[in-house]
């Protein structure tokens, strides 16, 4: 069973394709064309973590699909202990099509993905974002016409968005520099790991950000303190304000560079308004395509599973 746990369970030419397909789906909509491709299909999205962009995504991409989407809390779903593990999953993949599943434990998503008898998708956990890396691919292609030699310069946290886009980045071959404060890099065996798998890897980690973002094609930021760090979000706040990215930082990247945020974004703290805002600025479209990348990847991995 095709699965999405992370980007690990897809190769290059995977990814390609999804970005393919979601492109053209996008197309569609905006000619006015709705397909029924996922006509009397089901997703169940089972959330511990409250979401905007990930479950009304999934939903609408659904129901424009001609699809139904589900919610179901993790209470609702059982996963507070109500049931084993496995028998949620056993259960819930026979009345669906495919699952997303959005937690803090990536083990959680593993362990639900064994057992399940449809696609499990990663609609985020602690670990890993999939789904939002391969967005932010879509929304890179589209506003540079390639992904080829696009350096993404990300600057903040190293968290599920940083290591997803490393997978991300180092699968296609394109360059990336992670400026982070001291002890919020990557960690280092993930990435160690990560250059193993992918010896020709471009990544670079730096803790001089005005340096990093000079040779950026976009600059990309992330909130400083995730869902479960609200304890430092104070502390955070003072070693991260050096690392905002303002009108001062983007001065110092080319003049045709993009900036990005896979939002919720903290204006005030790791970007401006008048970046977020700005004419260089593709943070809503990003939001937008989170819809129609959900569509792609939905329509790829349930036709593989037909092909099963």
């Amino acid at each position: 069973m095709q699965h999405l746990r992370s980007l690990h369970d897809l190769s290059a030419d995977d990814i390609r394709d999804i970005l393919t397909l979601s492109g053209e789906i996008k197309s569609e909509v905006k000619n006015g064309k709705r397909s029924d491709r996922l006509a009397g299909r089901v997703l169940s999205l089972v959330f511990e973590k409250p979401s905007l962009r990930t479950r009304v995504s999934f939903e609408a991409g659904m129901t424009q699909l001609g699809g139904r989407g589900i919610f179901l809390s993790a209470k609702e779903a059982g996963l507070n202990g109500r049931e084993s593990l496995a028998d949620v999953a056993r259960v819930l993949s026979s009345y669906s099509d495919a699952i997303a599943l959005r937690t803090f434990s990536q083990t959680l998503i593993e362990e639900f993905a064994d057992w399940s008898k449809c696609p499990v998708i990663n609609a985020l956990s602690d670990d890993r974002h999939p789904c939002q890396a391969l967005t932010d691919l879509l929304t890179i292609q589209e506003s540079f016409g390639t992904l080829d030699g696009v350096r993404i310069v990300y600057v903040g946290d190293g968290n599920n968005i940083a290591a997803s886009l490393a997978i991300a980045t180092s699968m296609l071959g394109m360059p990336m520099t992670f400026a982070s404060p001291a002890d919020y890099e990557l960690d280092p065996a993930f990435l160690n790991h990560l250059r193993d798998q992918h010896p020709k890897a471009d990544l670079t980690v730096t803790n001089d950000v005005a340096e990093a973002v000079k040779t950026a094609s976009v600059v990309y930021t992330d909130v400083w303190a995730s869902m479960g760090q609200e304890e430092e979000s104070k502390a955070r706040q003072e070693v991260f304000r050096p690392f905002q990215v303002n009108q001062q930082l983007m001065a110092l990247a080319p003049s045709d560079a993009k900036f990005m945020h896979d939002l919720p974004a903290h204006r005030g703290e790791e970007v401006t308004d008048e970046v977020i805002d700005g004419p260089q600025s593709l943070a809503f479209t990003q939001a937008e395509n989170r819809m129609h990348l959900a569509k792609g990847l939905l329509v790829w991995l349930l036709t593989k599973a037909d092909q099963k």
